[in-house]
């Protein structure tokens, strides 16, 4: 039985807002997503009675690591105090990263044409680019590892792969799932809950 794990996506970022694909650029918290993690954090310190018992890792990237250190924070722990993981980073974009998809396809006419008909296993161009299969390999292996109980910051894409993996949920369904930023996800028992 796997360990219970409490899954939060990075707060928001401007690019959010713009609907950019961040991937794996570096871009931090806006004001709002610094009041999502702290709101975390809260609901965090009621369901967690004693944080000693649990485990904390984050994606490497600043949006994560922000997230982290506002989370543990509102939930009375020092700011430090977590690892972090590569494998829990973004999934990368290549070429596309910091557009829209509206200018990708301005910019690329018919480009984005794959993504649409198969947006689970499509990869945009760029030699470090990835597509979502190959991101849930990615981080299976840190997944299926935990033996603890873990309060895990990462990205909106690696939640979808964990949906996925934990819940067998479509492809197609899968690559389109709604990640929130101001929620908590719980793994328990082999399932998946928005909090």
């Amino acid at each position: 039985m796997s360990p219970l794990v409490y899954i939060v996506r990075h707060g928001q970022t401007d690019w959010n807002v713009e609907e950019r694909l961040q991937g794996q650029a570096d871009i931090d918290l806006n004001s709002r997503g610094r009041s999502e993690a702290t709101g975390n954090g809260k609901r965090l310190a009621e369901l967690i009675a004693d944080p000693q018992d649990f485990d904390f890792v984050a994606s490497p990237m600043i949006r994560t690591r922000h997230t982290m250190e506002l989370v543990r924070q509102a939930m009375g722990l020092p700011a430090q105090g977590y690892s972090t993981d590569p494998r829990l980073m973004e999934m990368n974009f290549g070429d596309w990263q910091g557009y829209t998809i509206a200018e990708v396809e301005e910019r690329y006419p018919g480009s984005t044409r794959g993504r649409v008909l198969d947006k689970w296993d499509f990869r945009p161009p760029g030699d470090a680019a990835e597509s979502y299969q190959m991101l849930l390999e990615r981080v299976r292996p840190l997944f299926e590892a935990l033996d603890r109980q873990t309060v895990c910051v990462t990205h909106g894409g690696v939640i979808r792969a964990l949906f996925r993996l934990v819940e067998k949920v479509s492809k197609a369904k899968a690559g389109s799932l709604d990640t929130p930023q101001d929620r908590i996800l719980r793994w328990q028992d082999g399932h998946l809950e928005w909090l």
